[in-house]
């Protein structure tokens, strides 16, 4: 899906895809973050994305009044799940908010695990 924009010089188009990016890489910014997330549908079963694909890991839904971006993430053991999710939310929202110029009306952080190193 595409979000249209319209300005006095003309419309603008944002793929959902170039938000998803901009999410996921600011996202991955974040303290605590080991990366996206993707919950395989048919076997449950929770994969790490590459760089490349974390695309993969957010939904963007687009309403009247602005978007909804949900977040798969994987966070670091021992740091402050709740402090990690709101960094995240607010640093997402200003990004999109500032870089692309639409609403964000909620950023849903969905922690799918957690790394733990030995």
């Amino acid at each position: 899906m595409v979000l249209k924009t319209h300005g006095e010089l003309g419309e603008v188009s944002v793929n959902n895809a170039v938000i998803a990016e901009i999410a996921g890489a600011v996202a991955a910014k974040c303290y605590g973050v080991v990366g996206m997330a993707w919950r395989n549908k048919k076997d449950g079963i929770v994969s790490l994305l590459m760089p490349d694909t974390v695309t993969k890991g957010i939904n963007i839904t687009v309403q009247d009044d602005g978007v909804v971006i949900e977040m798969n993430i994987i966070v670091e053991y021992g740091i402050n799940i709740n402090t990690i999710c709101k960094s995240i939310v607010n640093n997402v929202r200003y990004s999109i908010e500032n870089s692309v110029g639409i609403k964000v009306k909620q950023v849903n952080v969905r922690v799918e695990g957690v790394r733990v190193d030995e």
